[in-house]
């Protein structure tokens, strides 16, 4: 029983690490890296176009912590130091304006997925204003950067406290591992039936002025034609962790 305690503490305890580590992000204007980096299984890419907000507005990251995955591309309307955690009361802006990574895809089964997080500095102050980043995820033109069910787009002023808050995340107190002050849920992103090859864009911009950055987070490997497994967000496995200390205590008290 002693052994058993001490690996739920263990278990528990090296969650709870790993959902405070800290974004580690390195800055890279190269688009073939970056499409190399989210490309995935039964997914072929090619012709490869990247323009950036400034010389930092994307990067690679690792050690996602408890945004929803741990590695992948970070795309920005100006500076990628501004997804480092933690949140805090002062504005972040890299003086930016657009994002764009570009390539053609083809798919082995006509399907293709991948995951991502939208998040911005410009929760919660400017919801609802003109001060809405514009960021779409665009196939042949068409963007398909949309809620489930018909939830609309994904923006700061349709994706909040007030509107499909189902699918944000409030980080002005902090509390998850990124600098931006809200952010949405892990959203996956699919379509099917496609034949033949294809144009995908990454898009993000500021609007009505460059002061505040948004970001968009893809996760590493998943751009593929098979779904992406979902797992639970490293603070709920802790919480799973503490649990089970909590019950193995209980059981031993009960035998003393």
């Amino acid at each position: 029983m002693k052994n058993t305690l001490k690996l739920a503490s263990v278990v528990a305890l090296s969650f709870l690490a790993s959902s405070a580590s800290a974004i580690t992000i390195t800055s890279t204007t190269n688009g073939a890296v970056l499409a190399s980096t989210i490309a995935g299984a039964g997914v072929n890419i090619s012709n490869v176009s990247y323009s950036g907000a400034s010389s930092a507005a994307s990067g690679i990251f690792t050690g996602g912590g408890n945004i929803g995955f741990n590695s992948g591309i970070l795309l920005t309307t100006g500076n990628v130091a501004c997804a480092n955690a933690p949140s805090t009361s002062n504005d972040c802006g890299g003086s930016g304006t657009t994002t764009s990574l570009k390539f053609d895809f083809s798919s082995n089964n006509g399907n293709v997925f991948f995951r991502y997080i939208f998040g911005s500095e410009e929760y919660n102050e400017y919801v609802g204003s003109e001060f809405n980043d514009l960021f779409e995820l665009r196939v042949n033109g068409v963007n398909i950067a949309t809620l489930p069910n018909g939830g609309g787009a994904v923006s700061v002023n349709n994706v909040n406290n007030n509107a499909n808050s189902a699918y944000f995340r409030d980080n002005t107190s902090g509390g998850y591992d990124t600098g931006y002050d809200g952010l949405t849920t892990v959203l996956t992103a699919q379509l099917t039936g496609l034949t033949g090859l294809n144009t995908f864009e990454f898009f993000i911009r500021d609007v009505g002025d460059n002061g505040l950055d948004s970001g968009v987070f893809i996760e590493a490997g998943t751009f593929s034609d098979t779904p992406p497994v979902d797992v639970p967000e490293p603070s709920s496995i802790a919480l799973f962790g503490i649990a089970m200390l909590g019950m193995y205590g209980a059981k031993r008290s009960k035998r003393q």
